[in-house]
């Protein structure tokens, strides 16, 4: 496994924000001790689903890990694109 911080818009590395790589190459979003999302290696996408909305700094680190805004990740949800489980 590989752990890194993420980096904030001007490149700092930011605290209690991570993502993790497992061994099989699956990506992993990490806010303090709680997964949030997870890449797999096919690019099937999951969130977790008591914890991918819980406060505006984890919702700005997940839509950076993601790439797209909080509405378009509520969209994929709705329309099944993205599943909601429990990952931690």
């Amino acid at each position: 496994m590989k752990t890194e911080n993420m980096t904030s818009s001007n490149g700092n590395k930011v605290p209690n924000q991570f993502i993790i790589t497992d061994e099989r190459g699956a990506k992993w979003f990490q806010s303090y001790s709680t997964m949030i999302a997870v890449k797999g290696t096919d690019g099937k996408i999951s969130l977790d689903k008591n914890s991918w909305d819980y406060s505006v700094t984890t919702g700005k680190y997940r839509n950076q890990f993601l790439g797209e805004t909080k509405k378009e990740t509520e969209a994929k949800i709705i329309s099944g694109e993205y599943e909601l489980v429990n990952l931690n």
